[in-house]
């Protein structure tokens, strides 16, 4: 993933998001829309860059949040389909999302029992749904398998009443940078044990984690496993993707400030994996950088250390083919999506700023800096 711009022309650190890859990308879900007669919703929760949502606009039906404050933003700045799920709603959060949502999907049978009279007295023609929990696990790392055992996310079949009523559609999601093959197995679950409420709604929608714009995603299968789904239970589908918008569309660029050899050569960046790059640490994995490689692969390793005073703030260990200095610039790729999103001001770190590249001016936009403000308006 190399970026068609010189890291010379980026301030430091800043995020890089290349327009010309988030219209790829946006082109495929656009296709999967048309081909498999679905649609296709940004998940707000790995991709909220407002900037570029014009784009996102042309190409999908709308956008799916997990807040208040997402659903506002997809309000504001996307205007369509505005859907809604969390795992428990406050009687103020159900208030505000009565002006802004268009699907209000609730995560237990007693939010939905409390909420949807006051949903359906509202005056808006608001469909319901409910999120159910397959039980079927695709994903591996268990910070992210909403199948795990003892998970909150979603009701398991046992939990459900078969006269349960007043449903306008289901909301299952299990998986986590995942292939059409898992998506698969995980329909024919649901399939088999839920059919009499798929059978009463009008829509089901399959989550994200689908991760449609890598390279090896078999495109063809999914709206292959959609058109047959829709033949045969006659229901509307949805997908809220949030991974597959921002993939490998973004880079975080970043400076050395420091040089330091205890025992083994550290370079202190001006970035940090627990603040900018959280993922990095929480999953765990290793970003890639551009022109580097495994430790030792190339004459000069060294490890690569953030800017905040915990201890764990190390990205990893990296080997270049030239010394580092102080000023040099590196650059870490895919880091559009799950990263600007959860990005915090710990130990007042100043945020990377935001920039656009256009491939087709070559032009880099600085669309926003930030500075004191943005920590200071989060303390009191």
């Amino acid at each position: 993933m190399i970026p068609s711009f010189d890291l010379a022309r980026v301030e430091s650190p800043a995020y890089v998001i290349d327009l010309g890859r988030l219209r790829h990308n946006l082109g495929l879900l656009s296709r999967v829309q048309s081909e498999a007669d679905c649609k296709v919703l940004l998940a707000l929760k790995g991709f909220a860059a407002f900037s570029t949502f014009s784009l996102v606009r042309e190409a999908l039906s709308g956008a799916a949040s997990s807040s208040v404050a997402e659903a506002r933003l997809a309000r504001d700045y996307i205007g369509k389909e505005v859907h809604a799920y969390a795992p428990a709603y406050s009687d103020e959060d159900v208030s505000e999302l009565l002006t802004l949502a268009d699907h209000i999907v609730f995560n237990s049978v007693s939010q939905f029992e409390r909420f949807a009279p006051r949903v359906r007295a509202s005056g808006r023609s608001i469909e319901l749904g409910l999120r159910i929990n397959p039980e079927h696990r695709e994903t591996s790392i268990a910070l992210y398998d909403p199948c795990a055992e003892g998970s909150r996310l979603g009701v398991p079949r046992r939990a459900l009443s078969d006269d349960l009523a007043g449903l306008d559609g289901l909301h299952f999601h299990n998986l986590c940078e995942k292939n059409s093959d898992a998506l698969e197995r995980t329909l024919a679950h649901v399939e088999a044990e839920f059919a009499p409420f798929i059978e009463r709604v009008k829509w089901v929608n399959f989550g994200g984690g689908h991760l449609i714009s890598r390279a090896d995603y078999d495109i063809e299968r999914l709206v292959g496993i959609i058109r047959n789904f829709r033949s045969a239970w006659g229901k509307a589908v949805y997908l809220e993707p949030g991974e597959a918008i921002g993939w490998e569309t973004g880079w975080l660029v970043a400076s050395v400030l420091d040089l330091v050899d205890y025992g083994t050569p550290i370079a202190i960046l001006d970035v940090s994996a627990t603040a900018h790059m959280p993922d990095v640490l929480e999953m765990p994995y290793r970003p890639k950088i551009v022109g580097a490689g495994m430790p030792g692969e190339k004459p000069h390793t060294y490890r690569l250390g953030g800017l905040t005073c915990l201890a764990g703030d190390v990205v990893g260990d990296y080997s270049f083919e030239r010394p580092l200095e102080v000023g040099s610039k590196i650059a870490f790729c895919d880091m559009a999506h799950y990263t600007i999103v959860k990005n915090t001001t710990f130990n007042g770190v100043r945020l990377p700023s935001i920039v656009t590249y256009e491939p087709e001016s070559d032009e880099l936009q600085l669309v926003k800096r930030f500075g004191y403000e943005e920590y200071r308006s989060r303390q009191s």
